[in-house]
């Protein structure tokens, strides 16, 4: 039987287990994306491993999540992540350079290769026919410094693509038809492959988009083959040379099949305040609104921009709607203003920001309170945009400039204009100011602010446990409600005692200080279906622990979440009977014994209401590595004591 292209690019990076669905696996990284909302974790992590130089054969930090600079804090994290990244032979994207997505696209993501990122869009690169995954930010330091990344192997979906994309429909809502179809979990435990005759039709950034989006999903990545299209993009910035063929076999097998019609789609929209929430645009057209925003990781290619700026040559947009747009890389808006397309958009009122990710995650362009915005972000959940009571729509840029122009929700179909047609340049400038790592056997100083503090202890669980349920969420939960992101928020990101006190506050004003007031004591969260979906921040599992939660005990658990908890000390449980979780209220006190024996077997645990006088069964779930995370107390200890044992024998 022949091979899909997953099984072709895992086998070949292939270090333990065997390619068989559900079981743990360990591959080698080729390649690591760290950003700075999450990198400056990823620099304490790699220093307290004492590492030297990156053993990944190509490792870049970006900083392109906190760029507001209105006081020290984000500066001082910039110089820390630039000189340390210097010192481990990490190359370093400064601000407003662009969003990592888009620019490892242009200048580092090949064909055939792994690639390990601390940002859930990571499969971004998926592209150019990479298998990229996010994971949080241990697991990127840990393949920085040359170790395996374990996943449990994902069922491989083949998304079988046929047709050709009418007038005002583009590739995000291919992406947005699957979201339809499947919702936000729809994806878990699963890659999506995408094949067929409509492949010719969908230029590399097309597929950039559709793979970026494929995070919404759940999916552990997304992936397209490496054809002809892949290869003149290569060309186009002048990177040819890293181009290599790769398709499935004929014969190749798939766990599932989609198909998808690209003749039959039409523009579509995710209402407020999940990507899963899609309609037809022209279900929901005539609703005011008063912003619109194009750019950002989802949608940031060169034709995002152009045709949108050909949509508004000779217009203006309605004075109601602040039209906000977000370029992608400093690379693509040279592109840009070097073809007079930036000059349509500002002319007809856009306002112009720099390079990165800005409002996507709640830095800037905030829009008003329950004030419809439509996005050309990946994801909307309730306040991600820096406002409390957000209502923000995810759509195509067409969709998005041609409700700016009318100032209500409109399906571009129906707009007194033809189709704009733009041609890529045949060649990209390459203005990018990336700064090259010192070469081996250099050294410099690492710069730290006052705003950088050390990690927090994690100590190993106990074998007996009583303890309150300090909060009971809903189904979805994001990493957002968890660990805000935001302008008041991010700026602590590399200082874990600052940025827990926002642990959940747009839920529960009073979480923070409840679980300061018993964390040595401990604590439980009960959580609804998917908990944890979203941002793969690490910063939500730390503050997790730090404030004093042991245990997590949910219906399901979105992947990189759970990874996260168990890399730092929390366990995470399902629920055996899911309509438990309904039994179970804030303030109840539940315990579980034999805690130690629980974790090492593969057997439901028993959890008593002591409060309700019930029991219910849950189990973990964890492969025999995440056993030896938690009994450890967490994955960094795991590794210093490794280390520290090393450099024992050695001596």
């Amino acid at each position: 039987m022949g091979k899909n292209i997953v099984e072709k690019i895992l086998e070949a990076h292939l270090v333990s287990g065997e390619l068989k669905k559900g079981t743990e696996i360990g591959i080698k990284i080729d390649q690591t994306l760290t950003q700075d909302a999450t990198g400056t974790m990823v620099m304490l992590e790699l220093e307290a491993m004492g590492l030297k130089k990156t053993k990944a054969r190509f490792s870049m930090q970006y900083v392109d999540h906190n760029q507001i600079q209105e006081d020290h804090k984000n500066p001082e994290d910039h110089i820390y992540l630039q000189t340390a990244a210097k010192n481990f032979g990490i190359w370093f994207s400064p601000p407003s350079n662009g969003i990592s997505h888009a620019v490892a696209f242009e200048h580092s993501v090949m064909p055939g290769e792994t690639m390990l990122g601390s940002d859930s869009h990571t499969p971004a690169a998926g592209g150019l026919g990479a298998l990229a995954i996010g994971a949080g930010g241990l697991e990127v330091a840990l393949a920085i410094a040359g170790e395996p990344f374990f996943f449990r192997m994902p069922s491989i979906v083949k998304v079988e693509l046929v047709g050709k994309l009418p007038d005002w429909v583009s590739a995000k809502d291919v992406i947005l038809e699957l979201l339809r179809r499947k919702d936000v979990s729809g994806g878990v435990g699963k890659i999506f492959e995408y094949s067929g005759s409509g492949l010719k039709n969908l230029t590399a950034m097309d597929r950039h988009v559709i793979c970026n989006m494929g995070a919404e999903l759940g999916a552990t990545t997304s992936i397209f083959p490496s054809d002809e299209i892949t290869k003149e993009y290569l060309k186009q910035v002048g990177r040819e040379q890293d181009w290599k063929e790769l398709k499935a076999d004929s014969d190749a097998h798939y766990d599932e099949v989609e198909r998808i019609d690209l003749s039959t789609l039409e523009p579509m929209i995710a209402l407020p305040s999940s990507p899963g929430n899609v309609r037809y645009v022209r279900e929901v057209a005539g609703l005011p609104i008063y912003q619109a925003y194009i750019g950002s990781s989802a949608n940031p290619g060169f034709r995002d921009f152009a045709v949108c700026a050909m949509m508004l040559k000779d217009k203006k947009v309605h004075d109601r709607v602040s039209y906000d747009v977000n370029p992608a890389s400093r690379m693509g808006l040279y592109a840009l203003m070097e073809g007079g397309y930036m000059a349509y958009l500002i002319r007809a009122g856009a306002r112009l920001h720099q390079a990165g990710c800005n409002g996507c995650i709640g830095m800037g362009q905030a829009p008003a309170t329950e004030k419809p915005s439509l996005r050309t972000v990946p994801r909307n959940f309730k306040g991600r945009s820096g406002t409390k009571e957000d209502l923000v729509y995810l759509c195509s840029p067409e969709t998005a400039t041609a409700s700016a122009i009318t100032g209500v929700i409109t399906d571009p179909r129906t707009l007194d204009m033809p189709y704009p047609k733009v041609k890529e340049p045949r060649q990209y400038a390459l203005v990018s100011n990336i700064i090259a790592p010192l070469p081996h056997g250099k050294s410099a100083e690492i710069v730290k602010g006052g705003n950088i503090k050390p990690l927090p202890e994690f100590h190993p669980p106990q074998d007996h446990y009583r303890l309150p349920v300090i909060l009971k969420t809903g189904d979805n939960i994001s990493t957002d409600d968890i660990s805000p992101a935001g302008a008041q928020v991010l700026p602590y990101r590399s200082n874990i005692p600052k940025i827990s006190e926002y642990m959940y506050y747009r839920m529960d004003e009073t979480f923070f200080d409840r679980a300061m007031k018993i964390k040595h004591h401990g604590s439980i969260i009960v959580g609804g279906k998917n908990y944890g979906q979203g941002s793969s921040r690490e910063h939500a599992a730390i503050s997790t622990a730090y404030v004093g939660v042991r245990l997590v005990i949910a219906k399901s658990f979105a992947r990189i979440h759970r990874s996260n908890l168990t890399n730092f000390g929390v366990i995470p449980f399902v629920f055996v009977n899911p309509d438990d979780y309904d039994k179970i209220q804030k303030g109840d006190e539940l315990e579980i014994l034999h805690v130690i024996k629980a974790l090492k077997a593969d057997e439901p645990v028993k959890v008593r209401n002591v409060t309700k006088d019930e029991e219910y069964l849950v189990q973990h779930n964890l492969t025999n590595h995440e056993k030896d995370y938690i009994l450890a107390g967490s994955r960094l200890n795991v590794i210093k004591m490794r280390l520290q044992k090393e450099t024992h024998q050695a001596q």
